[in-house]
C-alpha cells in the first residue's frame, strides 16, 4: 500500500493496488495549473482511499476533466476524467519511498521555453 497527502495534511490517501509508472505531461492546462509540468501516475480509483475529503476542492479543468486541490494548502493532488474508471495522482503527493519510476513525457510541443527535457525517457510531442 502507497500513501500521501497533501503539504498541510488536510487531506490524506492511500493506494491499495497498482500505481502506473509517472508520465510528465508538459500540457499548457498541467503548466499553468502546476506552476511548471505535472508528474503523475494513476490507479483504478476503487483502489483510493481519501481521507480528509471534505478539504479538496474540485476544478473543472476542462469540459472532461477535474483537478482536485487541498482547500487550505492548495496542493494539486488529483486529476480525473469525468466518468472514467481511473484517478491520476501527482507523484509528488506521495510519501517517500514512494518506489515510483517515470516512463515517459507527453504534450512536449507546449513546454515551457525556460527548460530543456534531457532525462533520456521517450518524449511525444502530442498525448503519445
Amino acid at each position: 500500500m502507497k500513501t500521501g497527502g497533501c503539504h498541510c495534511g488536510a487531506v490524506r490517501f492511500a493506494v491499495d493496488g497498482p500505481l502506473r509508472e509517472v508520465i510528465y505531461c508538459h500540457c499548457t492546462q498541467c503548466r499553468k495549473q502546476s506552476g511548471h509540468f505535472v508528474a503523475a501516475t494513476r490507479c483504478d480509483a476503487a483502489a483510493l482511499t481519501v481521507t480528509g475529503g471534505d478539504n479538496l476542492t474540485w476544478y473543472a479543468a476542462s469540459p472532461d476533466a477535474r483537478r482536485g486541490f487541498c482547500r487550505h494548502c492548495g496542493s494539486l493532488l488529483f486529476w480525473r476524467r469525468e466518468g472514467g474508471q481511473g484517478m491520476s495522482i501527482m507523484a509528488g503527493g506521495f510519501d517517500l519511498p514512494s518506489g515510483l519510476a517515470a516512463s515517459h513525457h507527453i504534450f512536449a510541443a507546449d513546454k515551457g521555453d525556460y527548460y530543456e527535457i534531457c532525462d533520456g525517457l521517450p518524449v511525444y510531442q502530442g498525448r503519445d
